[in-house]
């Protein structure tokens, strides 16, 4: 607005212009706008109430290292027993629903049953012939052309990973007597998944994980360590661990991923409620769980055994029907010591 010259005007002029000028004064600058929102927003939390993800200056470590098993053996990921996170409760109260995704989309669809199968979790190799469905730990590139199953230890801390989580989430680790509980054949500690607060501080931390494992390519998702309650020193219920699966579920789902029951036979009678499409199982043969699996998810069971004779008797029993290997409980890659593999 170009300036208005007072010393020459009129009295009546230099009274419009000093008018003008207050009127253009009160239009200018964002005056009655709201700020924009932030725009580093946590990936995955929901707008009405962001769960907190883990600082970008301290990554949370991989999940694949070390497998599972749902009676003796532990986890899955790297070898038997693998894939774990710690907690304690928050101070304020539980969402009404688990923070949104940062992807959407439909479930996605569960892997073809008795398709050629291959567990990678201790780190990934070119697909043996044949294999159609392979699991790598989520710090893993999926495989492009089969059906790439996302390994993430939500149950449990990585034996790496404890120091995080004692760091930036020292109350979602459980806890007895002030000591964390450890699993302790895997070196893990377990979370803290006892309230519907520490779940929900829990799926504010993992649900990311699922998210990228979406946003990277994977087609599912394998939480590990569902039977945690086990270990627990009878801190945690089967109906605790069910629940938090429920939030692991709705969040894959949401994401467009299927998701797979990881052992516990106990909780086949609540696949449905819980949401999950499919199964991984350790061991099935070994423990007598192969038929109850094959008939709860109509034979999309992914069987892994660790001994020849278990393997042996699986592939008798159930290799015309599942998808059975044989892997070393390393979980390791060709050429690593110790790597074993062999399918029905």
């Amino acid at each position: 607005m170009a300036e208005t010259n007072t010393r020459t005007a009129s009295p009546r002029i230099a009274l419009a212009a000093a008018l003008l000028l207050a009127f253009a004064a009160g239009c200018g600058g964002d005056g009655g706008k709201k700020a924009a929102p932030s725009a580093s927003a946590p990936p995955g939390a929901a707008a009405a109430s962001p769960a907190p993800e883990a600082p970008l200056s301290s990554p949370a470590p991989s999940d694949a290292t070390s497998p599972s098993a749902s009676s003796a053996a532990p986890g899955a990921s790297g070898s038997p027993g693998a894939g774990k996170s710690p907690g304690s409760p928050p101070t304020s109260p539980a969402p009404a629903a688990p923070a949104g995704p940062a992807t959407g989309g439909k479930p996605g669809a569960p892997p073809p049953a008795n398709a050629g199968f291959d567990y990678q979790i201790g780190g990934p190799y070119a697909l043996p012939p044949g294999v159609q469905v392979v699991v790598r730990d989520r710090g893993a590139a999926p495989q492009p052309g089969a059906y790439n199953v996302c390994y993430v230890n939500t149950f449990q801390a990585q034996p790496d990973a404890k120091a995080w989580w004692e760091k930036n989430h020292p109350d979602l680790l459980l806890r007895d007597g002030g000591a964390v509980v450890m699993d302790e054949d895997w070196g893990e500690a377990l979370l803290d998944v006892s309230t519907e607060a520490k779940r929900y501080a829990l799926i504010g931390v993992v649900g990311p994980w699922i998210d990228e494992c979406a946003r990277r390519g994977f087609q599912a998702v394998e939480p590990d360590n569902l039977d945690s309650f086990g270990r627990s020193h009878g801190k945690l219920t089967l109906a605790h661990n069910a629940a938090f699966a429920t939030l692991l579920a709705a969040r894959a789902h949401a994401a467009g991923l299927a998701i797979a029951q990881k052992n516990t036979v106990e909780m086949l009678d609540r696949r449905g409620a819980v949401g999950f499409d499919f199964a991984v199982s350790e061991e099935c043969g070994q423990y007598d769980e192969c038929g109850a699996f094959a008939g709860a998810y109509a034979n999309r069971v992914f069987v892994v055994e660790y001994t020849k004779a278990d393997f042996d008797k699986t592939c008798a029993g159930f290799g015309a029907r599942l998808s059975v290997v044989l892997r070393d409980r390393g979980v390791t890659a060709p050429g690593q010591a110790g790597y074993v593999r062999a399918s029905c």
